[in-house]
């Protein structure tokens, strides 16, 4: 697919979709903005938390003298600050993801979801960043909230070629030790990868207090399998080619597929970490939206998505 040909990843009618819904952390995060995302440390701005003994050092400017002179001892108030969430999209480029059966490659679905993300996540202030990888890490834009940011993520994501294969082992290893401040980590990806590597990868994050998300995606025919006709296979991400007579390999290839999907789900549901899968097929402003409002719902019942 040409860059003319490609589609536009702030599509219009997805942004409208998902506008009014917020990305909320449930995990505590680190960065400052009003009424948004609470972090876990005590500072001395916002909104009152609570009291704590005066120690040698603390600034006396923050004792509370009101209870000072009702029980004779110093207190220092303490309040909670209001954070930004700090949002790395991660986009996986490898070949595999260059894939379309009859619509967008599955890297143009997924760039248009990364960018969609944000594109809100900056609309409610917010500071969002990217990583594409294959066998590496490919580029890197650190979270930003500043309003050309976005359009440098477009750019990014407009270059890229999906290329090499998917490694998220020795990848993954890196992308944890760069991304230092707790936050989101959204990870889109088709995931053509070891579960054990996933596995261990996802954990990293999760170990390191990051709340973690992954956008499973798929192309519709490797969902359905809907060939009939003697076709010949080819590898994306090797040289590998098989011909064959699909109709006699479908019933065990959904089941291998099946499998591997609900393994992938258990894995993420074990550590905490959201999973939901992006269909080709279907239209990505619905996919993001049932995603995000019943994301919402969740949060605001304190209750793990």
């Amino acid at each position: 697919m040409e860059n003319a040909e490609r589609p536009d990843y702030l599509d219009p009618k997805i942004l409208e979709r998902i506008k009014r819904l917020d990305v909320r952390a449930r995990l505590v995060v680190e960065g400052f903005i009003t009424g948004q995302h609470k972090s876990p440390y005590s500072g001395f701005a916002v909104e009152f938390a609570g009291h704590r003994e005066y120690s040698p050092g603390d600034e006396i400017k923050h004792i509370d003298w009101k209870v000072w002179s009702k029980t004779d001892r110093f207190y220092i108030k303490e309040y909670e600050e209001e954070t930004n969430l700090k949002t790395t999209i991660i986009v996986d480029c490898s070949k595999s993801m260059g894939y379309a059966g009859d619509g967008w490659r599955k890297f143009d679905y997924a760039a248009t979801a990364g960018a969609s993300l944000a594109h809100l996540l900056q609309h409610q202030g917010d500071a969002v960043g990217l990583v594409t990888f294959n066998t590496k890490v490919c580029e890197v834009l650190p979270p930003s909230s500043r309003l050309n940011h976005i359009k440098e993520m477009v750019h990014v994501l407009g270059e890229t070629e999906p290329d090499d294969k998917t490694d998220v082992g020795d990848v993954f290893v890196e992308l944890v030790e760069q991304v230092r401040s707790r936050g989101m980590v959204v990870i889109i990806s088709d995931l053509f990868a070891d579960l054990g590597q996933l596995r261990e990868s996802l954990q990293q994050f999760r170990l390191r207090k990051h709340e973690v998300v992954v956008f499973h995606v798929m192309d519709r025919h490797e969902l359905v399998f809907p060939f009939e006709d003697n076709t010949r296979f080819i590898g994306l991400e090797s040289d590998d080619e098989v011909h064959a007579d699909p109709r006699a390999l479908r019933k065990s290839y959904l089941e291998i597929v099946g499998k591997y999907q609900d393994e992938v789900r258990r894995v993420c549901d074990r550590l905490g970490v959201d999973y939901a899968l992006l269909d080709t097929g279907e239209p990505l402003d619905a996919l993001l939206a049932r995603y995000l409002a019943f994301r919402k719902q969740h949060t605001r019942k304190g209750r793990m998505v």
